[in-house]
């Protein structure tokens, strides 16, 4: 297993496990931070009805909703699974997302084709039920242009 594809799978881990848990903070270049900044401050209040609160360690490139949270992060690295024909994908509102299993029963889901690799972790409640995304799309594609 690549150092990457453990990295993930912890922060997977780390996404589910609730609010008390430490949130692994992205750390991208200049050019990716910038657009996570300007996402940072168009997320919505709320996600699914959900209210936005900040994550442990406070940070402009992660943001949270509920309890257990879904958890946003900006500027994760690539991840290994689109480099997998067979990965799943979705477009939600404008927004194409790799699909991935999450830690206890979640779903991982890492925008594709955007300047700045957006990752939003789901917890078990939305395995089958990705309409937290139709939340977040507008803010993603107003401050994260198309791209690679």
């Amino acid at each position: 297993m690549s150092a990457v594809a453990c990295l993930s799978a912890a922060a997977v881990y780390a996404f589910t496990s609730g609010t008390d848990e430490a949130i692994a903070v992205p750390v991208p270049d200049a050019r990716v931070a910038g657009y996570c900044h300007a996402l940072y401050g168009d997320l919505p209040a709320k996600v699914d009805g959900l209210s936005r609160h900040d994550l442990k360690p406070k940070s402009e490139l992660t943001a949270g909703w509920g309890n257990p949270p879904i958890v946003l992060r900006c500027g994760v690295p690539r991840p290994a699974a689109d480099a997998d024909p067979s990965t799943y994908g979705a477009e939600v509102d404008g927004v194409s997302w790799s699909v991935e299993q999450g830690a206890d029963g979640g779903v991982l889901m890492t925008t594709t084709l955007r300047k700045a690799y957006v990752e939003v972790a789901l917890p078990k409640r939305f395995a089958h039920d990705i309409s937290p995304l139709t939340d977040l799309a507008d803010a993603i594609k107003r401050t994260i242009p198309e791209g690679v």
